[in-house]
């Protein structure tokens, strides 16, 4: 019978263990019918704990032979400030493109021939003053809608609901004109006095109606606009304007100050409120900040204390002001002029290297 190798390693680690745990020493004579020597048992020695108490020597002693480290303070550093990005969002939506316009004048037409017809009676009861100012005003434009220009769903000519390039019915301002027109008008005016239609020979005129005014929507461009106010918040609503102030030096930039014993947050309140005044109700969005402007001085400066300032770091805070206006009258920061400007305006008035620091922290719009 031939067994394997593994095998007989096997037997002989079966048989040093029971020689290790079972055998007695030559003193020991218990016969066979007594309880089995334990003594051999008791005299195993215990290496783990032997090899981890050397360890913990092996650790206190190395740890004695460290050398103290001294502490060493900075000798260079940067002025930390920190810097308030203000901003009023937009008021009112953008113009919109030319194939915007096209487009959005297409879906209402192709509405009309995909709705059902206006079920006039269900809203204009028959024979009154509505139902008669109803069939005038369908006549004029051939669709219930007031903003489409003069166009049928149904019919021989539904499948020309396509502007063409240019055309007046896709301008902003003409949809507005139709819909305050068709509010204002009955309708009739476009009809002719009864005695001019019975004379032949007399001079066609139109029926005056009166009818009261309708309000109309305020103008996209403010006063401020025309007079090109940079201190009004009344101006660009379209676009997102910017607080940017002239210190004593006669530099653009954003409200700034020395950071002191103090978190960026409760600076950047400061810094509103030492810059701009307290008539200005702000929201701080954030604890963090959205950039940073970093200027290394051409020749270091000593300070009192004895550190070399080789630069000053500028971190900048997002804020929103809500209401009110900026007011440098009674202002700690020695600051001469402020204004709200556009991204591309204050391009303009910053220095080149500021800008390249601020330009991805302005929104487009």
């Amino acid at each position: 019978m031939h067994l394997r190798p593994e095998t007989f390693r096997m037997e002989e680690g079966w048989s040093a263990f029971d020689n290790a745990t079972r055998s007695c020493p030559d003193e020991c004579h218990a016969s066979d019918d007594e309880a089995p020597c334990r003594r051999p048992r008791d005299s195993l020695t215990r290496n783990y704990a032997s090899a981890a108490a050397a360890a913990v020597q092996t650790e206190d002693q190395v740890a004695q032979h460290i050398p103290p480290v001294a502490q060493i303070s900075p000798q260079s550093s940067y002025v930390v400030n920190a810097g308030v990005v203000l901003s009023r969002p937009p008021q009112i939506t953008r113009d919109l493109h030319p194939f915007e316009s096209a487009f959005f004048l297409y879906q209402r037409r192709l509405n009309e021939r995909s709705a059902l017809p206006f079920t006039r009676y269900f809203y204009y009861k028959e024979r009154t003053p509505a139902d008669r100012e109803w069939k005038r005003k369908m006549k004029q434009r051939l669709t219930p809608a007031r903003d489409i220009g003069r166009y049928k769903g149904y019919g021989d000519e539904a499948w020309n609901d396509e502007v063409l390039v240019g055309a007046k019915e896709s301008d902003f301002q003409w949809q507005v004109e139709r819909l305050l027109e068709d509010a204002e008008t009955t309708g009739a005016e476009d009809q002719p006095e009864p005695e001019a239609a019975a004379a032949p020979t007399a001079v066609t005129t139109q029926k005056k109606v009166d009818h009261d005014a309708v309000t109309r929507p305020a103008s996209r461009i403010t006063e401020a606009d025309e007079k090109n106010d940079v201190q009004s918040l009344n101006r660009l609503l379209q676009r997102t304007l910017y607080l940017l102030v002239k210190n004593k030096e006669g530099q653009w930039m954003f409200p700034q100050d020395t950071l002191k014993k103090e978190t960026l947050r409760e600076a950047a309140h400061r810094v509103l409120e030492y810059s701009a005044g307290v008539n200005m109700n702000t929201w701080l969005i954030g604890n963090v900040p959205v950039g940073h402007y970093q200027n290394d001085y051409l020749k270091s400066r000593k300070t009192e204390s004895g550190l070399t300032e080789v630069g000053l770091k500028t971190f900048f805070m997002k804020a929103r002001i809500m209401a009110g206006q900026a007011n440098l009258k009674e202002n700690q920061l020695g600051l001469q002029d402020f204004k709200w400007l556009a991204k591309e305006e204050v391009e303009k008035q910053v220095e080149e290297k500021y800008w390249r620091y601020i330009k991805n922290m302005l929104a487009e719009r």
